[in-house]
């Protein structure tokens, strides 16, 4: 009896530290599209960029991301990592394809988005605002949640 008030004492406090230490994505809906498990990374003091990750489900034709910004950042650039011979480049990519009936998912080593000259440390726990506008469906606004350095995923890892 005893070892069982202990476990169910645990496990209160494991869920309670877990609901607590988590910064949920908010998922958000433009037209035909679903922005889910969007996160960005902390950043240290005087770090001047960070990725932005999230996937876009599009259950319409097809679709795409021209652009994004964000008050956190003087700009936000649109990029994709890819390798070129033994090399992993980064560049700067004009828009991002959004398939018909499909997904895009910008996560770390493949396309994401890149806030540029951030004006603050990104601090884990916290939300920044991102606006994304797509060619067809239009703009809207997803709260990033800001998950500890290292972290994968849309919600912040302790």
């Amino acid at each position: 009896m005893k070892s069982n008030t202990l476990l169910k004492a645990l496990l209160v406090s494991v869920v309670g530290f877990g609901v607590a230490g988590l910064a949920q994505a908010q998922n958000a809906k433009v037209g035909p599209l679903q922005i889910e498990n969007a996160y960005t990374r902390a950043t240290v003091p005087g770090q001047m960029a960070a990725g932005g990750f999230m996937k876009v489900e599009n259950k319409g034709v097809v679709d795409l991301l021209v652009s994004a910004s964000s008050p956190a950042a003087g700009e936000v650039q649109l990029h994709e990592m890819a390798m070129e011979g033994n090399v992993m480049k980064m560049r700067q990519v004009k828009d991002i394809p959004v398939p018909a009936g499909g997904a895009v998912e910008l996560k770390p080593g493949g396309m994401h988005l890149m806030f540029m000259n951030i004006k603050a440390p990104l601090v884990a726990g916290e939300t920044i605002p991102v606006k994304l506008k797509f060619a067809k469906a239009g703009e809207v606004e997803v709260k990033f949640p800001v998950n500890a350095m290292g972290a994968q995923g849309g919600a912040m890892k302790r």
